[in-house]
């Protein structure tokens, strides 16, 4: 990463450039059904962003991470979903996204958090500690796409169910399932 980056929590302030930071980056992707930004909006009037973090440079923001509440069948309390994390497509590849995992990550452990799980692309997401976990799956979820990573060396087993939120698709009613990728 060449230039200054500024990690910081969201803001008010901040809500329109994030939800343009979002449309902008998972645009042009195949495997995206475009409803990231939705899923954010949900989260944060269901007040289910328990870390919201915003990268900015030179005074204008160019990334986002979200990061919410996950149910696991078996009980274990205090693990979280990554995504969506966001990256404007023309400051991608400079360390940004790593940036905003990485600090989301740290701020999730001060929270007394046991663990994260996210959906996303392998080779991006192993660099960081996250994980395939077998006994550990997300319904409808390839479980090669799907990654958990331990703060405490203690995985759980069962069925992981991400926030309401994820359902949403910018209707009144329906769902979709956004498969969430690096950036």
């Amino acid at each position: 990463m060449t230039d200054k980056v500024l990690i910081r929590s969201e803001t008010s302030a901040d809500v329109g450039a994030i939800t343009e930071i979002t449309v902008a980056a998972f645009k042009t992707l195949g495997i995206s059904d475009h409803t990231e930004q939705f899923i954010i909006a949900a989260l944060r009037a269901a007040k289910a962003l328990t870390v919201s973090l915003v990268a900015e440079m030179d005074g204008r923001l160019v990334g986002h991470i979200a990061f919410s509440p996950v149910t696991i069948s078996e009980g274990s309390p205090n693990w979280y979903g990554l995504g969506p994390v966001s990256v404007l497509p023309e400051c991608q590849r400079r360390g940004i996204g790593s940036a905003l995992i990485h600090e989301g990550i740290s701020r999730l452990k001060d929270l007394g958090a046991r663990g994260c799980c996210l959906v996303g692309h392998p080779e991006y997401y192993r660099r960081f500690g996250f994980q395939n976990i077998r006994g550990l799956v997300c319904e409808g979820v390839p479980q090669e796409v799907f990654f958990a990573f331990s703060f405490n060396g203690y995985f759980p087993q069962g069925d992981v169910m991400f926030h309401e939120g994820f359902k949403a698709n910018g209707q009144q009613e329906g769902a979709g399932n956004a498969l969430l990728v690096p950036t």
